[in-house]
C-alpha cells in the first residue's frame, strides 16, 4: 500500500509540475527558439520602464540575467534592462548576458565570449564610423563597381594627403566646402570655408563639397537620424528601424556667403542647435511635427502632403544604407571570423545621418558608432525606448544564468535542466542528451520541409548552416519595428554581387530564403546587369514593387506612445484575470460594451490613429505580433439585445493577430430552461443558487 501511495503521489506531483510548466509557455516575455523549440528567448516591452510590472521582471530575475556597462553611460539601456529583471554586475565581471560598451573590445575579450553572451559592437566597426575609413571604403567601391553606383557621398578629400587634388577641384568650383575632423562627433570641429587658405593642416581632416541645395521645410535645413541594426556580417543581415528623428537647424537657411560661419544655420546636430536661443522643444510625445526635432514619420507625412514621392525617397535611403555597410563588410567579417568564436555574439546599432537635397537624393553625412540614446524630450523617449526594446528582442537573449556557463557549454538545455527550469517546455518522454537531441532534430528536419520555419528543405546543409538559417528566420520573426532591408529577394538580386566577403553563408541564405524567386545564383552572377549602363542602380518608381511601397507606409506610420502601450497592457492584464464565464443576456436599455470598445473609450481620441497604425503593421509587427496575439485571452462573448434584432459579437482574430468582433445574427438562447428543470423534477433551490452565484461573479468582473 505505501508503494502504491508513493507512486500516486509521484504521478500527481509530476502532472502538476508539467501543468505548471505548460502554463508558463504563453508568458508575454518569452518566445521559443532552437531546433526543438525548447530554448526560451526574452521578449522586451518598451512600456515596462513605465509600468514596473513584476510579471515582466520575473523572467530575468528567475534566470539571474545580468549586464554590465563599460566606458559609457546610458540611462535608457539601464532602465530597460532593469525593468526586465536584469541586474548590473561589476565591469570586471565575466558573468553577464550583455556587455554594453561605448568602444570596441580588445580581441582577447572577444575570444572569451560564450554562445549566450552578447556585446554591442563588432570588431573593426571603425571601418564605418571613422570618417576617413568610411571615405576610403566608398572610394574603393566606386573604383570597383563604378562611380555612379556608389555615389552616396559628396565629393571628399582627405587632407593633408590630398591637398593638391583639393586645390585643383576648388579652382574649378569655388562653392563652399565643409571641414570635418576624421574622428569626432556631435558637430565638434566642423566649420565651412570658401577658400583653401582657411583650412588648418595640423591634423588629418576631411573636406567635402557642401550641399548647398538642401531640402527645406519652412525654410529650415534638416537632416535625418536613422537607426540601423546589423546582427551578422557573415551572412550579412541588415535591419532599419521604422522610426527615426528629423533634426532642424534653428536659423532659416540662406546661401549667402556672409552667413558661412553661422553654425545654427548650416549644421543640424542637436548638440549644436540646443545651445541656440531659438531652439524650440516639444513636451508632448504625441506632437511629432513641432519644434526643432520631428519624428521621421512626421517629416515623411509632411513631404507626402507636399506632393513628394516618399516611396522613392525611402527606397534610395535603403539603397544608401546597404551600400555603405557592404563597403566595410569584408574588413568586419574577416575580423569576426578571426576574433569572435560564435556568430551570434556581436550586434551593432549604427546611427546614420542622412541629408536630403531638393531633388530628393539622400547623401550620407556620417555613421555613428554609438548613437546618442539621451532622452531630452518625450519624443526621444518614445522612439528610442521602442527601438532599443525591439533591438534587444531581435538580438535574442537566451534565458540562461550566466554564472552557470562554462567555456564549451551549449545553450541547448538537457532534460535534467529542463525539469529544474520553471519556464522550460515539458517533455513527456525522456529525450536524448542536449547534443544528441539537437542532432536528432537537425537530421529529422533535413528529411522534410518545415513550412513557416526554415522555408523549405534543409537537405544538404551542414549543421552550422541550418543553425544560421534558423537564427536569421527567428530574428525576422521577432523583428518588431525593425525592417530587414538585406537580404530580401529584391535587394539580394541588386546587391549580391557587391559582397566582397566570399563565403557560402550569404549564398546559402539567399537560396533558402528566396526559393520562389528563381535561381539566386543567376542573380549573384549577373547582378551587375541589373544596374543601368551608367552604373547606377535601377531604383525607378515604376520598377518598385509592393514591398517598397509597404516599407514606405511603415516609415510614415505614427509610433504608439509608451502611455498608450501601458494602458493597453493594463487592460490586457485585467482581461486575463477575468473568469471565462458565459454572460447572461442583459435588457435592451443597458449599454453593454465589448472589451475592445471599452478600451477605445479609455484612449479617448487616440483610437482612430491607433487603428490605422496597427492596420499598417503587417510587415513591421510581422510574426512577433502573431506570436504575441496568443498571449491575449479570447474575448468574452457578449450578447446585446436590440428592439429590432438580436446579434452576437463573436471574437475573432484577423490575419494580423488583432482582435475583432464579427456580428452574427442569432436567436436568443436562454442559459437555463425552467420548464425542462420542472419536467425533470429538478431542484429549483439548487438552480437558483447556481444562477445567483454566476450573476454575482459576472457583475463583479464588470
Amino acid at each position: 500500500m505505501p508503494v502504491v501511495m508513493a507512486r500516486d503521489l509521484e504521478e500527481t506531483a509530476s502532472s502538476s509540475e508539467d501543468e505548471d510548466l505548460a502554463n508558463q509557455e504563453d508568458h508575454p516575455c518569452i518566445m521559443w527558439t532552437g531546433g526543438c523549440r525548447r530554448i526560451p528567448v526574452l521578449v522586451f516591452h518598451a512600456e515596462a520602464i513605465l509600468t514596473k510590472d513584476n510579471n515582466i521582471r520575473v523572467i530575468g530575475e528567475r534566470y539571474h540575467l545580468s549586464y554590465k556597462i563599460v566606458r559609457t553611460d546610458s540611462r535608457l539601456v539601464r532602465s530597460i534592462l532593469t525593468a526586465h529583471g536584469f541586474h548590473e554586475v561589476h565591469p570586471s565581471s565575466t558573468d553577464y548576458n550583455l556587455m554594453w560598451t561605448g568602444s570596441h573590445l580588445k580581441p582577447f575579450l572577444l575570444r572569451t565570449l560564450s554562445e549566450a553572451q552578447k556585446v554591442n559592437h563588432f570588431p573593426r566597426s571603425y571601418e564605418l564610423t571613422r570618417k576617413d575609413r568610411l571615405y576610403k571604403n566608398i572610394i574603393r567601391m566606386q573604383h570597383t563597381h563604378g562611380f555612379k553606383a556608389f555615389h552616396i557621398l559628396p565629393q571628399t578629400f582627405l587632407l593633408p594627403a590630398e591637398y593638391a587634388e583639393f586645390c585643383n577641384s576648388y579652382s574649378k568650383d569655388r562653392g563652399p566646402w565643409i571641414v570635418k575632423p576624421v574622428a569626432s562627433s556631435r558637430g565638434r570641429g566642423v566649420y565651412l570655408i570658401n577658400n583653401p587658405n582657411q583650412i588648418s593642416l595640423e591634423e588629418n581632416i576631411l573636406v567635402s563639397r557642401y550641399i548647398n541645395n538642401p531640402l527645406l521645410i519652412d525654410d529650415f535645413k534638416f537632416d535625418v537620424r536613422l537607426y540601423v541594426l546589423v546582427t551578422s556580417y557573415d551572412p550579412l543581415v541588415i535591419y532599419l528601424y521604422e522610426e527615426g528623428l528629423a533634426r532642424f537647424a534653428t536659423v532659416r537657411y540662406d546661401q549667402g556667403s556672409k552667413n558661412i560661419r553661422n553654425q545654427f544655420m548650416h549644421l543640424t546636430n542637436y548638440s549644436v542647435n540646443k545651445k541656440s536661443g531659438d531652439y524650440v522643444s516639444c513636451d508632448d510625445p504625441e506632437v511629432e511635427d513641432y519644434g526643432n526635432k520631428w519624428s521621421m514619420s512626421a517629416m515623411l507625412r509632411y513631404l507626402k502632403q507636399e506632393g513628394k514621392d516618399t516611396t522613392a525617397l525611402m527606397a534610395h535611403v535603403e539603397d544608401l544604407i546597404i551600400k555603405t555597410i557592404i563597403s566595410a563588410e569584408l574588413a568586419i567579417a574577416t575580423a569576426c571570423k578571426t576574433f569572435v568564436p560564435h556568430r551570434s555574439s556581436c550586434f551593432e546599432l549604427y546611427g546614420f545621418d542622412v541629408l536630403i537635397d531638393n531633388t530628393l537624393k539622400p547623401w550620407l553625412l556620417e555613421v555613428n558608432l554609438s548613437p546618442s540614446l539621451a532622452c531630452d524630450a518625450p519624443l526621444d523617449l518614445k522612439i528610442k525606448a521602442s527601438m532599443i526594446s525591439d533591438m534587444f528582442t531581435v538580438v535574442g537573449f537566451v534565458c540562461q544564468d550566466p554564472a552557470q556557463r562554462t567555456s564549451n557549454r551549449s545553450i541547448y538545455p538537457s532534460f535534467e535542466s529542463s525539469r529544474r527550469n520553471p519556464f522550460q517546455k515539458p517533455q513527456r518522454t525522456r529525450p536524448l542528451s542536449a547534443s544528441d537531441a539537437e542532432m536528432k532534430n537537425l537530421v529529422a528536419s533535413a528529411r522534410e520541409k518545415v513550412p513557416g520555419k526554415l522555408g523549405g528543405s534543409v537537405l544538404g546543409l551542414s549543421m552550422e548552416e541550418i543553425k544560421v538559417l534558423r537564427r536569421v528566420k527567428e530574428e525576422n520573426d521577432r523583428r518588431g519595428g525593425f525592417i530587414r532591408i538585406f537580404p530580401t529577394s529584391e535587394t539580394w538580386e541588386i546587391y549580391g554581387s557587391y559582397l566582397e566577403h566570399k563565403t557560402s553563408m550569404n549564398y546559402m541564405l539567399a537560396t533558402r530564403l528566396f526559393q520562389d524567386r528563381g535561381n539566386p545564383r543567376r542573380s549573384l552572377l549577373t547582378g551587375r546587369a541589373r544596374v543601368s549602363t551608367e552604373g547606377a542602380p535601377e531604383l525607378k518608381v515604376e520598377s518598385m514593387n509592393s514591398k517598397a511601397k509597404l516599407h514606405a507606409a511603415l516609415y510614415e506610420r505614427k509610433l504608439l506612445s509608451l502611455e498608450v502601450r501601458k494602458r493597453r497592457r493594463r487592460s490586457g492584464r485585467l482581461r486575463a484575470m477575468r473568469p471565462k464565464y458565459p454572460v447572461i443576456a442583459q435588457p435592451a436599455e443597458m449599454n453593454i460594451k465589448t472589451e475592445t470598445e471599452s478600451e477605445e473609450e479609455e484612449e479617448v481620441g487616440l483610437d482612430n490613429d491607433d487603428e490605422e497604425q496597427e492596420a499598417s503593421q503587417e510587415e513591421s509587427a510581422g510574426s512577433l505580433g502573431e506570436n504575441q496575439a496568443k498571449y491575449t485571452p479570447s474575448l468574452t462573448v457578449i450578447v446585446e439585445n436590440s428592439p429590432r434584432d438580436n446579434a452576437m459579437k463573436v471574437a475573432e482574430w484577423t490575419n494580423k493577430g488583432e482582435p475583432c468582433c464579427k456580428i452574427e445574427a442569432q436567436e436568443p438562447e436562454s442559459k437555463f430552461n425552467l420548464m425542462q428543470i420542472l419536467q425533470d423534477n429538478g431542484n429549483l433551490r439548487n438552480w437558483w443558487f447556481v444562477f445567483s452565484s454566476e450573476r454575482q461573479v459576472t457583475s463583479s468582473t464588470r
